[in-house]
């Protein structure tokens, strides 16, 4: 014998909905639909139409193009780099009425911050944002510093939070006395914090913060507690943050931290010879297990100067590593993926050729499209973090 069962009235839950691609959180790094139609992918003369529309801007226009973008988007830059140095040429460029960020939004925003007023920042796709930078958000951050408070050492703590973060992580930082650090400047930037109290709560990566920490500062792996934002008190006792020196948010590179030892190990047995270098968003054991270790510039740099017919599997996202290996394999250098799996920054991957013709063919019809505006009191205080990374010695 059966009986019917009622129905069950079940309602999705605005993360559900969020994650079916349903809603959008406006106050996360993930993006929304962009407005218009883009042209077709498969249209063949996407790159002319480029050329004609960046053409007809002129000096209104100026494009950032990040290291991690297609190389059918970067052939468009005026400029390329890291997150910090593209912002930073965007504020050496008055002229430019439109600053075009192919990056990611938390870099866009940046450039927002560190432009004029009468600039305006536009990102190609909107849904380009930061798996890391979502990982932080203003409400955690504001919860943690609660648990500080409680636990009697937000008074000795200074936040340092990662250039891979929000306007609003940068404007907390900002508001408690912090700064901002880059992959370059991380060691730097702890130095300071240190001499301005006893602990540093480290936004958002907790990979970059421990292998700062540990490598290069000297200090141990018992030095540093991981805050996690989704259990009661970060899942630490108030004894834990007290001895705790490094407090590093659970928060990290969906790109590099795939990177295994493993990795390390079998590139090792494959090609004899080779020189493993990695970013320090990369796991622990991955940084101590390399060769070298730096920023994309570090990298990028370290190859340039490297001996010709060298060996090196690179750690970092794959559209940088294969640009590199294309750029020197005529002087014999052999530069690899450091994983067998290939792995593209998919939200950088967003930005692509259709969206930027889009993008470019907007401005000069006149249309401002995809405006990213940081609001005053957020500016204002992740300018002022940012203002202490650019004094640091």
């Amino acid at each position: 014998m059966t009986t019917a069962q009622t129905p069950l009235d079940v309602q999705p839950t605005p993360l559900a909905l969020l994650l079916l691609g349903r809603e959008a959180d406006p106050k996360s790094e993930r993006g929304v639909e962009c407005p218009g139609d883009l042209p077709s992918p498969s249209d063949p003369d996407l790159v002319e139409r480029a050329r004609a529309a960046k053409e007809k801007l002129g000096d209104k226009v100026f494009v950032l193009g990040h290291h991690y973008q297609r190389d059918e988007v970067i052939q468009f830059a005026d400029v390329t780099g890291d997150s910090f140095k593209l912002a930073r040429d965007a504020a050496a460029r008055p002229e430019a009425e439109y600053i075009v960020f192919c990056g990611v939004h938390f870099m866009a925003e940046s450039a927002d911050i560190l432009t004029g007023d009468d600039q305006k920042v536009v990102l190609p796709d909107l849904a380009a944002g930061c798996s890391m930078a979502d990982m932080a958000t203003a409400e955690q951050v504001a919860e943690c510093w609660d648990v500080l408070t409680e636990a009697g050492v937000a008074d000795v703590t200074v936040p340092v939070s990662y250039m891979n973060s929000s306007a609003d992580i940068k404007a907390f930082t900002g508001r408690h006395g912090g700064t901002i650090c880059t992959s370059s400047n991380a060691k730097k930037a702890l130095d300071w914090a240190f001499e301005q109290g006893e602990k540093v709560l480290f936004l958002p990566d907790q990979h970059l913060g421990r292998n700062t920490a540990v490598r290069d500062m000297g200090m141990s792996l018992d030095d540093c507690v991981v805050y996690n934002p989704h259990k009661p008190n970060g899942g630490l006792t108030a004894e834990q943050l007290r001895a705790a020196k490094m407090i590093l948010w659970r928060g990290h590179c969906s790109v590099h931290g795939r990177f295994s030892l493993e990795s390390v190990e079998d590139v090792r047995a494959r090609i004899p010879g080779v020189n493993v270098l990695v970013h320090p968003e990369c796991k622990h054991e991955v940084v101590a297990a390399a060769d070298h270790v730096g920023s994309t510039e570090y990298i990028i740099n370290t190859l340039e100067a490297a001996p010709a017919g060298s060996k090196w599997a690179i750690g970092t996202e794959l559209n940088l590593v294969r640009r590199l290996a294309n750029r020197y394999a005529d002087q014999g250098k052999e530069i690899v993926f450091l994983d067998k799996t290939v792995c593209f920054c998919s939200t950088m991957n967003r930005i692509d050729l259709p969206h930027l013709v889009w993008t470019l063919e907007s401005l000069a019809e006149g249309n401002l499209v995809n405006r990213i505006e940081v609001d005053k009191e957020t500016e204002a205080f992740a300018k002022l973090a940012l203002e202490r990374m650019l004094a640091l010695p």
